[in-house]
């Protein structure tokens, strides 16, 4: 479980932040050039490059040369992993609404 915990703490403290989240959805689209990616943000190239760090440690974006243009494309997998740990929980919670359904039908 140790293995498993870093992933998903780096996964969900690079998704707290809009900005970083913002840049996903829009990577998850096509991939893009770095500049392009800073075009809409009122931020300097500099911090946005600290976001894109910030995913890429996570490994929700994998980044890929082409020139002298970094390309940023999203990691699906990343996500993929993090929904694995959802879907214990909604099993779970599944069950427990599941039992409470049950005993309200056959308490009416």
């Amino acid at each position: 479980m140790v293995e498993y915990t870093f992933p998903l703490n780096s996964i969900f403290a690079s998704l707290a932040d809009p900005t970083r989240r913002d840049i996903l959805e829009r990577v998850s689209q096509s991939e893009l050039s770095v500049s392009q990616i800073a075009l809409p943000y009122d931020m300097s190239l500099a911090a946005v490059s600290k976001h894109l760090k910030i995913l890429e440690q996570a490994k929700l974006i994998i980044k890929r040369r082409r020139g002298k243009e970094q390309l940023v494309s999203m990691n699906a997998q990343a996500l993929a992993d993090a929904n694995k740990y959802f879907e214990q929980y909604k099993q779970l919670w599944e069950q427990r609404l599941d039992s409470l359904d049950e005993y309200l039908k056959s308490n009416n």
